[in-house]
Order: C-alpha cells, then sequence, then structure tokens
C-alpha cells in the first residue's frame, strides 16, 4: 500500500532524528514535527474517512502504531538527555557549603531621618509630645498669628515660595506651634520636625530645602534659664558629650527677647572653616521666649502663661554630628555618601 508505505518511511526519518539529538529543545521540535497538528501523520488521519472502506483499518492501525512508537522513541530519548544533564554534576558545579556566603546588600534610614528619630526619642524622654502640620500653609499661621503682619519687614527676609492660590511652603514648622496652641490648653510641651522650604541660593550651609526641629513649652513661669537648660540637655545627649555654646542677641518678632544659638565648630574645632565663615562658631538655632502677641493670638493669657520656643536646623545638626562639609549632599542621591550612614 502507497499510504503504508509512507508511514512507514516518516517513521524511519522520525526515529533515526529522535536518537541523533542532542538537546531536549530539539526533542521538543520533533515531537511537534512529527506529532503535531500539522504532522503528516495527524494528516493521514484525518483523511481515513476519504479512503476506500477496505484499506481503511489497515491504514489506522499503522498510523497508531507508528505514533505510539514516535512516542515512545521521544519519551526515551528525553529521558536519556535529561540524566545527562544531571550527571557529573557533583564534579561540574561542586558547592562548598562551608564557604561563606555574598552578603545580600541592605538599605539604611538618611542620616537626617536617623537623626530626625533619635531627637524624638530624646525630647520624648523629656516630657514632650511630637506634633505635626500641613507643608503647605495658610499665610496666617506660617506670618499673622507669628506677630509677623502683611507690612512686616521680616515677610522679606524668610524668602517665602508662594503658590499660585495665594498660600506658600512653610518658611519653618512655627505654624504647628500655633496651631497646638489653638487646640490644648497650657501646660504645653511639643516638638514640631518637618521639611520647610526657602527661596534662595544654594551653597556648602545653605539648601533651599531643609528640616528643621522646633519646640515649644508654655507654663506658667517659664524663664531663659529653662530655655539654656533643656538646650544644653538636647546637645549633651546628641554629641554624647558638653556642647561649648553660646548666645548672643537675635531678633524673630514671635519671641521676645530673642537669641542666636551658636555652637563651637565641630569641622575645624574653632579655628575657622568654610561651614562656619571662619567664625569658629556655627549658627544652630533661633530661640526667645515667647512674644505677648503671639500667646494672646492663639487664646492664651499672657499674664498667666509665658513660653519658649526655639528652632534648630536638623541638617546643620547633622553636618555637625559627623563632620559633613557641604549640606547639599543630602539630596544629591549619592550612594557613595548615603552608604557611610
Amino acid at each position: 500500500m502507497e499510504i503504508t508505505q509512507q508511514l512507514k518511511e516518516i517513521e524511519k526519518a522520525a526515529l533515526r532524528e529522535i536518537e541523533t539529538s542532542r538537546s531536549l529543545k530539539e526533542v521538543q521540535d520533533l515531537r511537534i514535527r512529527y506529532l503535531g497538528r500539522k504532522s503528516r501523520i495527524t494528516s493521514i488521519l484525518k483523511e481515513l474517512g476519504s479512503l476506500p472502506k477496505e484499506i481503511r483499518p489497515e491504514v489506522g492501525r499503522v498510523s497508531n502504531e507508528i505514533k505510539r512508537c514516535i512516542e515512545d522513541a521521544i519519551e526515551n530519548r528525553g529521558e536519556d538527555l535529561s540524566e545527562d544533564i544531571f550527571s557529573g554534576l557533583d564534579e561540574k558545579e561542586k558547592i562548598d557549603i562551608t564557604e561563606p556566603g555574598i552578603k545580600g546588600e541592605r538599605g539604611t534610614l538618611h542620616p537626617i531621618t536617623q537623626l530626625r528619630m533619635e531627637l524624638e526619642d530624646i525630647f520624648m524622654s523629656m516630657g514632650f509630645t511630637i506634633a505635626t502640620g500641613p507643608e503647605i500653609e495658610l499665610d496666617y499661621y506660617n506670618f499673622e498669628a507669628l506677630n509677623i503682619p502683611q507690612d512686616h519687614p521680616a515677610r522679606d527676609i524668610q524668602d517665602t515660595i508662594w503658590t499660585i492660590d495665594g498660600n506658600l511652603l512653610r518658611t519653618h514648622t512655627s505654624s504647628v506651634q500655633i496651631r497646638t496652641m489653638e487646640k490644648l490648653k497650657p501646660p504645653i510641651r511639643i516638638v514640631a520636625p518637618g521639611r520647610v522650604f526657602r527661596y534662595e541660593e544654594t551653597n556648602a550651609s545653605h539648601e533651599h530645602t531643609f528640616y528643621q526641629v522646633e519646640g515649644l513649652m508654655v507654663d506658667r513661669n517659664i524663664s531663659v534659664s529653662n530655655l539654656i537648660a533643656v538646650m544644653r540637655t538636647i546637645l549633651r545627649e546628641v554629641f554624647q558629650k558638653d556642647v561649648a555654646v553660646r548666645l548672643r542677641p537675635g531678633y524673630f518678632p514671635f519671641v521676645e527677647p530673642g537669641f542666636e544659638l551658636d555652637i563651637s565648630c565641630h569641622l575645624c574645632d574653632g579655628n575657622g572653616c568654610q561651614v562656619c565663615k571662619y567664625s569658629g562658631w556655627e549658627e544652630l538655632l533661633g530661640c526667645g521666649l515667647v512674644h505677648p502677641n503671639v500667646l494672646r493670638m492663639s487664646g492664651i493669657d499672657p499674664e498667666e502663661y509665658s513660653g519658649f520656643a526655639f528652632g534648630m536646623g536638623l541638617d546643620r545638626l547633622v553636618m555637625m554630628r559627623y563632620g559633613i562639609d557641604d549640606i547639599r549632599l543630602f539630596h544629591s542621591g549619592n550612594l557613595r555618601f548615603l552608604e557611610q550612614f
């Protein structure tokens, strides 16, 4: 029979190619070629109905036998090749389980975040609570309620970034102090860490976006001595030693009297460098006793209560602690810099 002979020729060719195949992919390709939907054997089986009745049984029987034979050959060849893959692996890919592994890389918190969290712990241990507020702020909370009216020259000092709807990116977290005093009654002890914004040029010690930690204490009989005691305690905990500080008069509309608190520059040990502008001292924070007008605007009687407030640049404090000489590194995304922390 001509068809039967064709099937036997297909069988011979298939078995020959299967026997000489050298990879599992090649075996899979042969399965598709000889047993797939478009293979010659499948086509013959589909055409059985059109063959003469007397030869249909024989063609069908031979087709199925050849199909099973090819299937068995493919299965056996696949098993042989699979065994070859794993044979000798104990020598080719020997693994020393006592050899140290490759240490996986792990990220760390940003140095500013690390110190912020540490400061929060220190303040909370002293009885302060953490307060937060919006970064896009109303003019009232950023200026007016802090004793800075519309025509006050201090608004020019702030280098404010205004939004198109008349609001602003907060220039300090003092706005959080006002929001807190509106909600709470004395005694009040809060610290407000957060990101602030100034429209100014950047250099080694100034950035347009930086972090502040501002604090507020309001109670009866609060004085400058309370302020100094808290500041010294905080700095001693941060630097793990007593830090040389100095107070000098400073002007801030929301405190009276106001002071600038400087610490001895840790980068140059007080000898002078570009960060401290060769003065030996680094400005750390502004502080003072809360202005009576600010207490009054927040609904607190200045005749009965007093308080102190301070605001420190967290970025600069981190620079002092780790000896970093350029504030711009914090936002540079430089992994070699960040991996040090």
